[in-house]
């Protein structure tokens, strides 16, 4: 359908092609003898995050990280545990771009008292998105310590002790 078919029929609209976050802002229509109408626009982008770094510390703790970029407008952070429970984080750390964009990063330090398996949620409540991203913890520890084995046994090999 045309647009000038649409207007007769009442249909006023305005369509916006390849929005930028520079668009943000409030349109108003005014039309004389009828009145006006506005709508507040808020681009969105969002994109989904994952676990960049785990490290174990001596004291058994576990140390995770997790980054997102691509979002817009500024969303929050938040870990849980695997009922669901909401952890401790640190501060968020965020970074908008050139692109206007922003990056977040947090990190979260579990101890064996926690599940094994942890979220990292990105949200932004205004444009009404969330993205998340799970891992278990203690499925990495078995890895972790199969490779520490295995480059031990290297090792021995290596120097003839087996």
């Amino acid at each position: 359908m045309r647009f000038s078919d649409e207007l007769k029929r009442g249909n006023i609209s305005l369509k916006l092609s390849r929005v930028r976050i520079s668009d943000e802002g409030r349109y108003r229509c005014f039309i004389p003898d009828v009145g006006d109408s506005s709508v507040q626009l808020i681009p969105g982008a969002v994109s989904s995050p994952f676990i960049v770094r785990i490290e174990r510390s001596s004291s058994g703790h576990v140390v995770l990280q997790c980054e997102s970029t691509g979002w817009y407008p500024e969303p929050e952070v938040f870990w849980l545990d695997g009922e669901g429970n909401l952890l401790s984080a640190g501060p968020t750390e965020t970074v908008r771009g050139p692109d206007d964009l922003y990056t977040v990063s947090s990190r979260v330090t579990v101890e064996k008292r926690h599940s094994n398996s942890f979220t990292c949620r990105v949200q932004q409540n205004h444009i009404n998105q969330t993205r998340e991203t799970e891992i278990k913890v203690s499925g990495w520890f078995r890895q972790f310590f199969f490779l520490e084995y295995l480059y031990f046994l290297f090792k021995q090999l290596n120097y003839g002790l087996i």
